[in-house]
């Protein structure tokens, strides 16, 4: 179960890829300076995850209107991540959260998904300027995409 609006976020620092650059993002070096989103998704180069990382890219300006930054978690590799980003056009930064410790943070971590292993559940979380979460919701199946309406009005508000 996703953990529940009102929670300090965990900190975090994963590895993200783009080019040569083979990079850390930590979640706390947003603290105090900008908003987050944090999208989890089960698995690149599959459909569902596929169409929400392009939308996202699409209309990233609107959450960059919003002082936010947006940030794609799953337990790919930083390196397969990469390939996919970079054959589906996806902009965002992808996180790798490989050992699956960060999905176990937030209470995202499916134990088993169709028969390959723990993978994160699609999540979103909207995380203030001072690192508290605004909004919080998991999909009741992996199919199912978050409500991005709901997602930019709990950045409007905070």
């Amino acid at each position: 179960m996703a953990i529940s609006v009102g929670t300090k976020a965990p900190d975090f620092t994963l590895k993200t890829k783009r080019g040569e650059d083979l990079k850390d993002i930590k979640l706390s070096d947003n603290f105090g300076k900008k908003k987050t989103v944090l999208l989890f998704f089960p698995l690149a180069f599959t459909g569902v995850c596929t169409k929400e990382m392009c939308d996202v890219s699409a209309g990233i300006s609107s959450y960059e209107k919003l002082d936010a930054a947006v940030y794609a978690i799953s337990v790919d590799s930083p390196f397969a991540q990469e390939a996919w980003a970079d054959k589906e056009k996806i902009s965002l930064p992808l996180l790798s959260d490989l050992n699956k410790e960060v999905s176990k943070a937030y209470g995202t971590l499916l134990p088993d998904l169709i028969g390959l292993g723990s993978v994160s559940a699609r999540a979103a979380f909207v995380i203030d300027k001072n690192g508290v979460i605004k909004y919080s919701e998991q999909t009741p199946t992996p199919l199912e995409l978050p409500d991005f309406k709901k997602i930019q009005s709990a950045l409007s508000a905070c």
